[in-house]
């Protein structure tokens, strides 16, 4: 197996053109501990959240935004299970996206999750372009974020994002160092593609 040692440029082995920040986006563990990310970027990256399409702009998605330093990430970082809490510390900032599953009057929103899906998308591509790093989690505690921020039963964590500038990975953990810097694949698109060209 090849690794690769330069984190700076992990971009994409692509079949077609795509722009920059699609083919320069990765997930890295390894973030800086000590950068921080502007005010005026995080709600840049926000914003790009914001005007993501959802079904009859419903706009489904909520966000618990907090920097590191904050009992909010203190909180979302001890919601983390796993090798999570090993190397999610060091992120400038960890944003629990959250669904509005149901609306005020309990009637079910059944896209919600894709919707969120898609303004997380949109904000990990503007995050990219922004010069950040963004690293999606699944191994976390929902029910423990959604009582710690009082989300009540119409709202749903369904994932946690570290965001930040990247750092030494040799300050990861060997297990997750290897991770790293193993190189990047995807399946082949014709593998992807049930029907059509």
């Amino acid at each position: 197996m090849t690794l690769v040692t330069d984190l700076t440029s992990r971009r994409a082995d692509t079949t077609a053109p795509l722009i920059d920040a699609l083919v320069d986006r990765w997930s890295p563990r390894a973030y800086d501990p000590a950068a921080e990310i502007p005010a005026d970027a995080l709600r840049t990256v926000l914003e790009a959240a914001r005007w993501a399409p959802s079904a009859n702009n419903t706009q489904p998605w909520r966000f618990i935004v907090a920097r590191r330093g904050s009992e909010a990430f203190t909180t979302l970082h001890d919601a983390l299970l796993g090798f999570n809490q090993a190397w999610a510390d060091s992120a400038a900032v960890l944003i629990a996206n959250v669904a509005e599953i149901a609306d005020d009057e309990g009637k079910p929103r059944p896209w919600a999750r894709y919707d969120l899906g898609q303004a997380v998308a949109h904000y990990s591509v503007q995050a990219q372009h922004e010069g950040l790093h963004t690293h999606q989690m699944g191994g976390f505690d929902g029910a423990r974020i959604a009582e710690a921020f009082g989300l009540g039963e119409r709202f749903e964590v369904v994932s946690v994002t570290a965001v930040g500038v990247l750092g030494d990975v040799d300050a990861l953990p060997d297990a997750l160092r290897e991770r790293e810097v193993a190189p990047r694949v995807r399946k082949p698109l014709d593998e992807l593609v049930i029907a059509g060209e």
